[in-house]
């Protein structure tokens, strides 16, 4: 039990490193996209550009009002979550709303799309 507390720790640290490395980046208005920036931190548990390879819900290519409102739900403590509604009280609406507009729209490399 203790491991996956550390684990969990560790994930949300490196996220937190992630956003605030990926925003101070983005400061000028140079670089990434600050939507793709923010939804890199997500990688850890759904997968590279929400493309999750296990049973974790893949979030490529679902609408981002979808995506946002489970995201705000899970943050107000309206959708039960074992780990993603501690995630979620993290991020202003804003910030969700940038994150679900990555998430939601095709990848350059989707040939499948």
């Amino acid at each position: 039990m203790w491991r996956s507390k550390i684990a969990l720790t560790l994930l949300g640290g490196t996220a937190a490193l992630t956003l605030s490395t990926a925003m101070a980046g983005d400061a000028g208005g140079k670089g990434a996209d600050r939507s793709e920036m923010l939804a890199v931190t997500c990688a850890g548990c759904h997968g590279t550009d929400g493309k999750s390879p296990g049973p974790i819900p893949a979030l490529h290519g679902l609408p981002a009002d979808y995506i946002a409102d489970a995201m705000k739900a899970f943050r107000d403590g309206k959708r039960p979550a074992t780990v993603m509604n501690r995630i979620a009280k993290g991020y202003s609406d804003a910030e969700i709303d940038k994150m679900a507009e990555a998430f939601a729209k095709p990848g350059e490399d989707d040939d499948d799309e």
